[in-house]
């Protein structure tokens, strides 16, 4: 399937393209622009989308634009920095903004163009800027086809080579027409069909691993979410018995969730399975440690040192299979080496360099709402599909400080009355995700007839589509007072919860 290929040049929105593409029906993929292009190109693109960056085209170590991008021959999109590098590259002359642009902008649309099929010419529209340079004078070959009242050139078009540009940022929600705009590109000018999906990606995805593994041997690093079972799921289609999943019972779960994950994987998908009891080693190896990333880092070599103690009694393994989302990505690791880290995951960022096993990744590319989606496709129970995201180092990045038994202890007993209480009251299924936090504090209250001095937990629920923006969930004051009564009361050491109203971006979904 020839992939319409994302150019990332450094944006925070890139992934926002490859998303309006795919909810389009058509295949999308992100290649960072410092990568190997030699591979991008193996995959023979269908068209090319050059994203916004936060470089400006004219300094030393701006990205610059790959001539054998423009020898493809393919249609070409290029927005902000993308736009801006088609002008310079192509002979037109840039200029600093005299009034930087950010935030909505009025545009005209100067010229018909396919670019706007079915909008009227001349008509207004609002749309997202973010830019401090602009192009002065379009390429040799190109008109003019949008401006705003400071922006002479705000779209641009070259309907002969079929390569377009505007200033604005299409992708996102804020701009007016912004999803006719993308498929008018890809259907009108680009001529793609909609023939990916779900059921398309599992397809091929299967015929890809059984390619790539033949009949070597991959153990799958099984935590029992949703991420890590559907590849386990594609893995099995692929490969059959090949496939060993290693079930990490690391002490760092939710209550019961151990049991719950064996006999569902076991029973429903007959997957062969081995669950590994290793609590002590993680709780040792995370002994008097605070720091977010340090756990992560500790909880990921802990991971491959399991697995790869396991993989030596199963012979010769060669693969090392896990669920790591788009997401996971971006946020442990800079697209163009020029961003800056979120935090490592330990599934990313979290893997050392000395690691025998090679990687394989089928959902890398994907965000969690598409993995669901695929995960329905290959028959995983609908119950299952639902659940919350969990994070890979389980609960030892929702105790803020160091991880002990007793802490777990707490935070488990929390976490199982939160959730209880999101599905009594039917939000379980109305919120993206909803946990405890066990923070790194104390507060005097008043239980019984006595003073006391406990701990604090901070009860987080957020609502999102990808995990890459998320707001609070404003829920009903009884849910919340139903669930600060029982965790206070239930679960020793706790006088005190505390709802966290922070989205994302500033703050992360997870607290760590």
């Amino acid at each position: 399937m020839q992939p319409v290929l994302v150019v990332d040049y450094g944006s925070q929105v890139t992934q926002l393209i490859a998303r309006r593409i795919r909810e389009a029906g058509v295949y999308s993929e992100i290649f960072p622009c410092t990568g190997d292009l030699g591979q991008a190109l193996a995959r023979r693109p269908a068209a090319l989308v050059l994203s916004g960056g936060p470089a400006s085209v004219g300094d030393e170590h701006a990205p610059a634009l790959d001539p054998r991008l423009l020898e493809l021959d393919v249609p070409i999109l290029g927005i902000c920095y993308g736009m801006q590098l088609l002008g310079r590259h192509l002979g037109g002359d840039l200029a600093r903004s005299v009034n930087r642009e950010y935030g909505p902008a009025k545009l005209t649309l100067l010229r018909s163009s396919p670019l706007w099929d079915g909008l009227e010419q001349g008509r207004e529209l609002t749309v997202w800027m973010s830019h401090g340079d602009r192009v002065k004078t379009p390429p040799p070959g190109f008109a003019v086809i949008g401006g705003t009242k400071d922006l002479e050139v705000a779209a641009m078009a070259d309907e002969k080579r079929r390569i377009y540009a505007v200033q604005f940022h299409p992708e996102v929600h804020h701009t007016e027409e912004g999803g006719r705009i993308l498929h008018n590109f890809i259907f009108k000018i680009c001529g793609l069909a909609a023939d990916w999906n779900p059921r398309s990606f599992a397809e091929r995805s299967i015929e890809e691993l059984r390619g790539k593994i033949g009949h070597k041997k991959v153990v799958c690093a099984l935590s029992g979410g949703v991420d890590s079972t559907v590849t386990a799921a594609l893995l099995h289609r692929a490969i059959g018995d090949n496939l060993h999943c290693l079930f990490v019972d690391n002490g760092l779960l939710r209550a019961g969730e151990g049991d719950e994950v064996d006999a569902l994987l076991r029973g429903h998908f007959r997957l062969n399975l081995q669950r590994l009891e290793v609590q002590d080693l993680f709780l040792e190896r995370l002994r008097g440690v605070s720091d977010p990333e340090r756990k992560r880092k500790i909880i990921g070599h802990a991971f491959i040192d399991v697995f790869e103690e396991a993989a030596r009694k199963l012979g010769q393994v060669d693969y090392l299979a896990q669920g790591t989302l788009y997401p996971d990505v971006i946020e442990s690791v800079s697209a163009t080496g020029m961003g800056t880290v979120i935090k490592s995951h330990h599934n990313v960022g979290g893997l050392p360099d000395r690691m025998r096993l090679a990687l394989v990744e089928p959902l890398r590319d994907l965000f969690k709402d598409e993995v669901r989606a695929v995960g329905m496709e290959l028959g995983l129970p609908e119950a299952f599909i639902r659940r919350h995201p969990f994070p890979g180092p389980g609960l030892a990045v929702r105790i803020m400080g160091e991880v002990t038994s007793e802490r777990l202890e707490i935070t488990r007993r929390a976490d199982r009355i939160v959730l209880e209480e999101f599905r009594r009251s039917g939000w379980y299924d109305r919120v993206w995700q909803a946990f405890a936090v066990l923070l790194p504090l104390k507060t005097v209250g008043v239980m019984g007839d006595g003073r006391s001095y406990e701990n604090v937990i901070a009860l987080r629920a957020v609502e999102s589509v990808d995990a890459m923006t998320a707001d609070w969930a404003v829920l009903p004051p009884e849910l919340l007072r139903a669930i600060s009564s029982r965790v206070i009361n239930e679960v020793k050491g706790v006088n005190r919860v505390v709802y966290d109203v922070s989205s994302k971006p500033p703050a992360t979904i997870e607290w760590e």
